[in-house]
């Protein structure tokens, strides 16, 4: 049995609309494709036609995936969170105590992670790292670049979209 995926609603309407588009708009596309190359005589010299085929392939594996990770989507319920310690959905602002440096991370699952937007993965390294913390602890994070010691200065539960 899969292990279940956590969501935000924000995240699970997400990946519906990307399997509805590619379900149809996305299948249309390579049906297409592959119909346009078919035309073009013999198959088995046809690079159109296995490049159309190799990119269906591509798509029904994506698909797959999507399906898969709804089949095991838990969503999260931010209103039943406390922001007593770092979890899932918690916004942590810490301070890197060899550079000084403030950072804000949200933590998320690994299908909403976006690094420019301030979210990471809560099985990354870093999310890894600060889970289960409070305010006050200091996080070490084994990096490739030696250890970094992340105070965690505040914690809050990060605000989901309705």
């Amino acid at each position: 049995m899969s292990e279940p995926v956590y969501l935000t609603q924000e995240g699970l309407e997400k990946i519906r609309s990307e399997l509805q588009d590619l379900r149809t708009r996305g299948r249309a596309e390579i049906a297409r494709a592959i119909q346009e190359a078919r035309e073009k005589g013999d198959l088995s010299e046809n690079a159109e036609y296995h490049a159309a085929k190799e990119a269906q392939g591509f798509l029904e594996m994506r698909i797959a995936h999507l399906e898969k990770t709804l089949l095991h989507a838990r969503l999260v319920d931010s209103s039943r969170m406390d922001g007593s310690r770092v979890m899932l959905l918690s916004s942590v602002k810490v301070r890197n105590l060899q550079t000084d440096q403030i950072t804000v991370f949200t933590l998320v699952s690994e299908s909403e992670a976006n690094l420019k937007a301030g979210k990471i993965s809560a099985s990354s390294p870093i999310g890894k790292g600060l889970l289960g913390k409070s305010v006050g602890d200091i996080a070490e994070i084994a990096a490739p670049i030696g250890t970094i010691r992340l105070e965690i200065m505040e914690i809050s539960v990060a605000a989901t979209p309705a």
